[in-house]
């Protein structure tokens, strides 16, 4: 079977990317609007892009109909800045909750059932229950299309991390106690408890 984007439904299409590119990684996002009003919003087109200097990305997409930019892209342009808070299992629910769409002036913390806290090098709010977080500065804003439902390309420089006490070691998180929780296509998440290790293989190249 073979499929060319361009003669397809762009909705089909997306179900196939988020069937195909799994699991990923979920990126909840908290920004602060101009008016003050924070703003919570999960994303699964998310990733790390850079080591040295550390960036991460994620993509809002534009709105099918009436005004282009979500809540999230437009407090971006304002501050500047965001930060990642990361979902664990015991979030799952508050995350998916804070997918709702609702007017601007809504703060959405309460309405996930989480609580804010302030961050310390960026204006955007962090979530207080959330176990890892990075405070990001806006690296660049790239669109990605000017159709409905385009993307739009965020990279963030990471300028301070969190961790709940015991998380890490050694600079190495633990899995087990993040927990953290995938996105699949659909409604379907997946949890991360079932790991396995593979060492990368090496070879003793001779001058």
């Amino acid at each position: 079977m073979t499929i060319y984007p361009e003669e397809e439904n762009p909705r089909d299409i997306y179900k196939l990317m988020i069937g195909m590119v799994v699991p990923r990684p979920i990126a909840w996002v908290s920004t602060i609007s101009e008016r003050g009003v924070p703003n919570l919003a999960p994303f699964s087109f998310f990733n790390a892009l850079s080591g040295d200097p550390p960036v991460v990305c994620f993509s809002p997409s534009r709105r099918p109909i009436g005004d282009s930019k979500k809540d999230t892209l437009r407090n971006l342009e304002f501050s500047r800045d965001f930060v990642v808070n990361i979902v664990s299992e015991h979030l799952a629910e508050a995350m998916n909750r804070s997918s709702e769409e609702v007017p601007e002036d809504v703060d959405e913390f309460p309405l996930a059932g989480v609580s804010s806290e302030l961050a310390t090098l960026v204006k955007s709010p962090m979530v207080r229950e959330a176990l890892a977080k990075m405070e990001c500065r806006v690296r660049s804003i790239l669109p990605l299309g000017d159709r409905p439902t385009s993307g739009v390309l965020v990279l963030g420089d990471v300028v301070c991390f969190h961790f709940a006490e015991g998380l890490v070691h050694n600079f190495r998180v633990d899995p087990a106690m993040l927990a953290a929780v995938g996105r699949m296509g659909g409604s379907t998440y997946c949890d991360t408890r079932n790991r396995f290790d593979l060492l990368r293989p090496s070879r003793n190249l001779k001058e």
